[in-house]
């Protein structure tokens, strides 16, 4: 019988450590989309910290992290309704109040930005990208979406929302928007853009389709600092082309749709769109950090990747709060304040052993108490203080007693 990539521990995340957990701390992930130990072990030191553990009140969580992610993963993969969640997770009502939390409170933003950095650093690249590539999809609505969440794409006689994603050139999510599909790709830069460049002040220059050209470049450059270069395709090619830099794009919505949630526009609210495609975005970005450490590691066994893969969260830094899984901050502190004496005594010529005491100067006993002027300030004010008590006193005694008018 084969081994099963994973193995039934007990829980570890917060809301079992810290909370009020007691559901089913050994549940056997069973679906393609649950996440395996190792992978789970990433996923872990990454999510943000609950409101409620970190001193900002509310109650803590009673469902455990790892299986209410599992359940948010599995809609995300197998495009469900809510109400059709599998038995072994949590009520989907919980579910879809743990969606909605991390959704309004953009937890499920910080988780992906966090794995991004990570998988950028992997690449060796640095964590914020100083390039990107912007693109648009349109889909169809489903019935259930509303009217002012959809609109008629005139140019592709699509009648439903439009995606409007900005990726960097590994094809990762930098920042989405989702509009009306009679949205124009020009009108939704203008929102999608300064966004992006507030949280990524390194992006200076980005890619896109002849959608863009006009004067959303010059606006570009005068508000935002960005270079629009538009890549524009040849009139004497006939049929497909693959556009140098726009591919990148489209392959990132070819891995939108390996989620079957993202096949149509299911949701009501946009911002449950945008809430989707990062948790989809998560599932990818989260395989390709353990699955690469897997593969690296039979290439250099001596290295310990896939022994090590869990700190790829941390970008390679091996700390975290937890002494289980790595070192603490405390022992690095402690580690570099010692070599850092070492360097300081090696350039003073100070030759002594490490416990022994080095006495530099000494202190000299010059007093205490106030000074003179003190004094007499410290009791100029007692004497006012008592002045004014007792004129306060004489006060309240001179006033009538309660039947005296």
């Amino acid at each position: 019988m084969q081994q099963s990539r994973w193995s039934t521990p007990e829980c570890d995340c917060l809301a079992h450590r810290f909370g009020n957990a007691a559901d089913r701390p050994g549940r056997r992930p069973r679906y393609d989309s649950d996440m395996s130990d190792a992978e789970w072990t990433l996923v872990r030191d990454l999510l943000p910290m609950p409101g409620w553990l970190a001193g900002r009140g509310g109650r803590p969580e009673g469902y455990c992290h790892r299986q209410v992610i599992d359940a948010v993963r599995y809609l995300v993969d197998n495009g469900i309704k809510w109400r059709a969640m599998p038995f072994d997770f949590p009520p989907w009502p919980r579910v879809y109040a743990f969606f909605a939390r991390w959704r309004d409170a953009g937890l499920v933003a910080e988780l992906h930005d966090r794995l991004r950095g990570a998988v950028r650093e992997a690449e060796s690249r640095e964590e914020e990208a100083s390039a990107a590539v912007v693109d648009s999809q349109s889909v169809k609505a489903d019935a259930t979406v509303a009217h002012g969440s959809r609109g008629y794409d005139a140019g592709k006689k699509i009648n439903g929302g439009k995606r409007h994603l900005l990726t960097d050139t590994l094809g990762l999510l930098l920042d989405v928007a989702v509009t009306p599909a009679s949205t124009t790709d020009r009108d939704a830069a203008r929102i999608l853009l300064p966004a992006a460049t507030n949280r990524l002040p390194r992006l200076s220059l980005i890619w896109a389709d002849g959608g863009y050209r006009g004067h959303l470049q010059d606006w570009a450059v005068q508000h935002l600092g960005l270079v629009l270069d538009v890549v524009r395709r040849s009139d004497d090619v006939q049929g497909f082309e693959v556009l140098p830099r726009r591919w990148v794009v489209e392959r990132s919505f070819a891995w939108l749709l390996r989620s079957r949630r993202l096949v149509r526009d299911y949701e009501r609210r946009t911002d449950t769109s945008e809430a989707v495609i990062r948790w989809s975005m998560t599932m990818l970005m989260s395989r390709r950090l353990i699955t690469a450490c897997r593969d690296l590691d039979k290439l250099y066994p001596d290295r310990r990747l896939w022994a090590w893969a869990h700190m790829l969260g941390f970008r390679g830094h091996f700390s975290s709060k937890s002494r289980r899984y790595s070192t603490t901050l405390g022992a690095l502190r402690q580690a570099r304040a010692d070599f850092r004496a070492a360097q300081e005594r090696e350039a003073l010529g100070v030759d002594r052993e490490p416990d022994t005491v080095l006495v530099l100067d000494d202190w000299q006993y010059a007093g205490h108490g106030h000074t003179p002027g003190e004094s007499a300030l410290a009791a100029t004010i007692a004497r006012d203080l008592q002045l004014n008590r007792e004129t306060a006193r004489e006060a309240l005694a001179a006033l009538p007693v309660e039947g005296e008018w």
